[in-house]
């Protein structure tokens, strides 16, 4: 007999430590994109493996332990086709592992495995010497209740792949079946062999299958982006880990596969990444339970297996030192009225107060505030539009810069210009906008596109919001952008502001390109217009307050101009790659949904904030004591076309590497001792405080598609009305403005906002009262949800600003404000191709 150089430890118990120490050290180095290389890679090594630490068995206890001993003189050498049978099981398991299925279907195999031996075979020995492991050990209802609750714990799982499971499932309880002794009935071919035997025909078979594996993934998906010096060390580690698991099964239970590799799966789960306290406890719970049954299928003669037991501190240690980590940072918190936050809150308040209180009272007002602003009387029907907007409440009447800077430019051309250059753009090849007229005595819209069908129910949201307005408005004729992306850049002006007078000119050109830049990065394009030589003085701050040298957004509108920020070119998808961008250069007013600082064409409210999917339902939303005391968002890889690694600095994927902790880069937080306020940097990120994924990995070509598909853990898609169950919502742009923003703003949760585009209702909605407003580098979001979320002072300003911008909303978002802002819109595009009208400067 081999005598073991751990004294009276018994060779078994040294391969299942040697399992298990190897099987988490696997786990840890795990990652999907070098699954399938480090796989080959251990096979490769696995001969070699074998070589060197050699077969190690217990001659005589050995045949007399296992469930299934192989080795012994029934056993015929390796057929052939029982060789391909196994190689091909082993590989449909490093499949599905390589697509991490894995959790969900190793639990479930062993009640499957134990169900096939003891109804299929005569020759299963109970093992379990503990009264509380035996049943799950020994029974197939316990061994099913210990995997159903393994399951429960991964709450992120998609139920819908489970039907998959099938074919990795039938794959290795094949697998079993052909290693365990007993042939089958009226087989020549399939055989039970002995695997120490037969390793190095085995691994050359499952090599060949891995190697036509990579092949079909390199002709179909491309290859994920990996290290090769961790892929080798990867390898090496499952070349071991194969060794000792397959030496302990084979002197036990085929059982001990599935347990130790679930074992090594939830023991390595990081509970510095789960979302919930409970999350994090039960997986603790569960590697205790799957611990215990490694080491109960174990021979009851095993010398010295409860050391075993010292493998539970894989999870324990963790998670002590995660709640020991939430503990800290949570203790450190600004409590006081002293936080920037507060401050911002404050002011900002009385800075809406001053915005409500200031718009005209009477049309008289009205009329001499839009003088004042523009130097110019109002359009024609602006006493109608005001009796309108009074008659519906609308709480804004003066507030329309926006509106009115963006025309303003294109009075540089006359009325006829106007409306031939509409025509023009219509027309040109590849334009790909539509063109929409609107009959006054029907109150209708009617838009057509040169070759698209579809408009996004443009058409149809307009006829609803005029549809009482018949004869009232005057007519005209527009071109929309129906893509995400904007589309119109201004040359600038060759003389001086539009204030300085009305005055005859023939300065403006009615010429025009396009050009279609998708996919390319378009900063060069974006800022083609800007000031040569920037002021190095800071903006100054709508709400002064001291940040600590945390970038709080105190400006919004100094914090979404490009011309500022030159370090945007790198922070934003749009910028970097986007989808579409069919940029038109010249005088040529066009609708968009949303549009950058530097661009010039005019926002209008889209009818994405009233689709279906984007509506706000009381229903589906929760009071706020019930709402999980975390930041939610869910969404997909929109935002810009990933054609090359820079995908990394898209703003959705950084937004989900800050949330997920994925880069481990320092944060920044406030603390406060004795009353002095400063800031700290912390590497640790309180995962408990997110609830953040991509459901969807789209708009990439395949080989960044497997990337980011490897790299971020996906969530499953999730009802819509999932992230009002939560106290914090992030919002932020996709390839154009967020259409579930509204939605946002009208439920009792608070939307935390971050966006680079101006869009329609910039002017009624303050940042700080109605939403908290974020940065683009998002540097500030990590002290912002804890100090909402971690204390009593914060968590009641939170809960202020959701129930203002409800409020706000319920009064200033309505589909009826949206009609208010959409006439004002029609009374200033009348004007401006009026054919009688001539140019102005």
């Amino acid at each position: 007999m081999w005598q073991s150089p751990f004294g009276n430890i018994d060779p078994i118990t040294i391969s299942a430590a040697a399992a298990l120490l190897c099987s988490i050290f696997t786990q840890r180095l795990a990652s999907r994109q070098s699954e399938l290389w480090s796989e080959t890679i251990g096979w490769l090594f696995l001969p070699l493996v074998y070589r060197v630490v050699g077969r190690r068995r217990q001659q005589d206890d050995s045949k007399t332990w296992g469930e299934a001993p192989l080795g012994n003189p029934e056993t015929q050498p390796a057929t052939a086709a029982s060789l391909w049978l196994v190689s091909l099981s082993i590989v449909t398991f490093c499949i599905f592992r390589a697509e991490s299925f894995m959790i969900a279907f190793l639990p479930i195999l062993t009640p499957l495995l134990l169900a096939a031996q003891r109804y299929l075979r005569s020759d299963v020995r109970t093992s379990a010497d503990s009264r509380f492991f035996s049943p799950f050990v020994n029974t197939v209802w316990g061994t099913a209740l210990a995997a159903l609750f393994v399951i429960l714990t991964m709450l992120d799982w998609d139920f819908r792949w489970y039907t998959l499971l099938i074919i990795p499932g039938a794959g290795l309880l094949v697998l079993f079946d052909v290693l365990t002794s007993g042939n089958i009935k009226g087989s020549r071919f399939i055989q039970p062999f002995d695997i120490e035997n037969a390793i190095l025909p085995l691994a050359v078979r499952v090599v060949i299958l891995l190697a036509i594996l990579l092949g079909v993934e390199k002709v179909a998906f491309d290859f994920a982006t990996s290290e090769p010096l961790m892929t080798l060390t990867l390898g090496l580690a499952k070349s071991f880990t194969w060794h000792f698991i397959i030496q302990t099964a084979r002197n036990s239970s085929w059982r001990t596969v599935t347990t130790t590799a679930t074992f090594s799966i939830v023991s390595t789960l990081d509970p510095f990444v789960q979302t919930l306290d409970t999350q994090a406890v039960s997986h603790v719970i569960v590697s205790f339970l799957v611990l215990g049954q490694v080491i109960h299928i174990l021979p009851r003669q095993a010398a010295a297996k409860s050391a075993l037991w010292v493998f539970s501190l894989a999870s324990l240690v963790p998670f002590i030192a995660n709640t020991i980590a939430i503990q800290t940072a949570q203790s450190i918190l600004v409590r006081s009225q002293e936080h920037p936050i507060a401050s911002l809150i404050h002011n900002a308040k009385a800075g809406f107060e001053s915005l409500v209180e200031r718009q005209s009272m009477n049309y008289t007002a009205a009329h001499n505030e839009y003088r004042r602003r523009y130097a110019v009387d109002p359009p024609p029907g602006f006493k109608a539009w005001h009796e309108y907007a009074t008659l519906h409440q609308s709480p804004i009447i003066d507030d329309f810069d926006q509106l009115f800077h963006s025309i303003s430019p294109l009075w540089k051309l006359s009325g006829r210009e106007v409306n031939e250059i509409i025509t023009r753009v219509y027309e040109t090849k590849d334009s790909d906008l539509w063109f929409c007229t609107f009959a006054s005595d029907q109150a209708q819209t009617s838009c057509s596109h040169p070759y698209r069908t579809a408009d996004r129910n443009i058409q149809n949201y307009l006829n609803g919001m005029f549809e009482n307005l018949r004869g009232v408005l005057p007519e005209v004729k527009f071109l929309i952008n129906h893509l995400d992306e904007p589309r119109v850049l201004f040359p600038p002006s060759p003389v001086g502001d539009f204030h300085s007078g009305l005055n005859r000119t023939s300065n403006a050109s009615t010429e025009f390109t396009i050009n279609h830049r998708g996919g390319q990065p378009v900063w060069d394009k974006l800022t083609k217009f800007c000031p040569t030589q920037q002021s190095t003085r800071p903006a100054e701050p709508d709400y002064p307050v001291e940040g600590y040298d945390i970038p709080f957004v105190n400006n919004l509108t100094a914090t979404i101009d490009l011309c500022s920020h030159p370090e945007y070119s790198d922070l934003n998808g749009l910028a970097l790659s986007p989808t579409s961008f069919k940029l038109i250069e010249g005088l040529v007013p066009v609708l968009s949904c949303g549009v950058p600082s530097t661009m010039s064409d005019f926002v209008y409210p889209p009818a994405a904030y009233i689709e279906p999917g984007f509506r706000y339902d009381e229903s589906g939303d929760v009071e706020w004591e019930a709402k999980r005391n975390n930041l939610y968002w869910a969404g997909s890889t929109t935002g810009g076309y990933a054609n090359n690694d820079k995908w990394r600095y898209y703003h959705r994927q950084r937004f989900v590497m800050l949330a997920q902790n994925l880069e481990r880069k320092a944060h920044y937080y406030l603390t406060e001792v004795e009353g002095v306020v400063t800031r700290v940097t912390s590497l640790f990120l309180n995962s408990r405080l997110y609830d953040v994924g991509f459901s969807r990995i789209l708009q990439c070509e395949k080989d960044n598609c497997k990337d980011q598909s490897a790299y971020f853990p996906t969530k499953p898609w999730s009802d819509k009305d999932r992230p009002l169950r939560s106290k914090l919502v992030f919002d932020l742009d996709g390839n154009g403005i967020s259409g579930r923003y509204y939605k946002l703003l009208a439920s009792k949760s608070v939307p935390l906002k971050q966006t680079l585009l101006r869009e329609w209702h910039d002017e009624r909605l303050v940042p700080w009262v109605h939403y908290i407003p974020i940065s683009q580098e998002m540097e500030e979001v990590p002290e912002i949800v804890a100090y909402l979320t971690g204390t009593q002072t914060g968590e009641g300003l939170a809960r202020e600003v959701a129930e203002e911008g409800r409020r706000w909303f319920g009064k200033a978002l309505r589909d009826v404000d949206r009609g208010v802002y959409m006439y004002r819109l029609f009374l200033e595009l009348a004007r401006l191709q009026d054919v009688e009208r001539p140019a102005w400067e």
